[in-house]
């Protein structure tokens, strides 16, 4: 079993029984960890040879146990290390291999690439062209969705990578026919819940012990994740939902 780079192996992600999965069953299995994603999002992966699933004769995907363990063990390296997706093909390839290779991270960049490197990471960026195959979508609609700030590129034109994230669930909520237009409140409210946290940490990150900033960096984490589930929360009770 591959060993999870954070944290124990699974996190309560792998399917207790040993039967496939829909995918959207395991979109509900990763959605306690990890709220933000989406069918798009695992089929992306799929499409970028992370996970492989089964296919019934009809073509509809069938996941593993195993399969779900590898989606957790993904997103969980984006999230907590913000290695690239190359780079984490090649880490679980070996793992699974039975190979006893050290966790790689990002460092700065050389000529448009990641450098891998001991220390901590940094953002990892990706380029236009690939935004729009992950999110599935073209460029007028991406100039849509810029010219809302619902997606926002950096100054030299590229795009943090969690702006895939971003994409793929404006794409999800346009297919119920909630517009671009329509997420302008949303922007704003993360916006708000942004500044709230930034001004936690504020202090931390001003200080002179680099220990202290790495510990900013790692509230900010925490303090994002309660935010995003307590929001979710909040809309659940006033649409009068529960959680699956």
């Amino acid at each position: 079993m591959l060993q999870t780079p954070s944290g124990g192996a699974g996190h309560g992600i792998a399917a207790a029984d040993s039967g496939l999965m829909s995918i959207g069953t395991v979109l509900n299995a990763l959605r306690d960890e990890f709220p933000e994603v989406t069918i798009s999002k695992i089929r992306f992966l799929e499409s970028e040879g992370l996970i492989e699933p089964q296919r019934t004769p009809s073509g509809y995907r069938k996941f593993s146990p195993g399969d779900v363990e590898r989606l957790g063990h993904v997103l969980r390296m984006q999230r907590d290390h913000y290695l690239p997706l190359k780079v984490i093909r090649e880490y679980l390839d070996a793992m699974e291999r039975g190979e006893a290779v050290p966790l790689p991270t990002v460092g700065r960049q050389r000529d448009g690439e990641p450098v891998l490197e001991p220390e901590g990471p940094t953002a990892v960026r990706i380029g236009r062209s690939e935004l729009l195959a992950a999110a599935g979508i073209g460029e007028e609609e991406l100039e849509e969705w810029q010219s809302y700030g619902l997606v926002v590129p950096l100054p030299d034109g590229a795009y943090d990578a969690e702006t895939v994230t971003v994409a793929a669930l404006v794409a999800e909520l346009g297919r119920f026919g909630i517009e671009p237009r329509h997420l302008r409140v949303m922007k704003a409210a993360a916006e708000r819940e942004a500044d709230l946290v930034d001004q936690v940490v504020a202090p931390l990150k001003r200080h002179r012990n680099p220990q202290t900033r790495a510990l900013a960096e790692a509230r900010s984490k925490e303090l994002s994740g309660l935010t995003v589930k307590l929001h979710a929360a909040l809309v659940r009770v006033a649409l009068g939902v529960r959680q699956p």
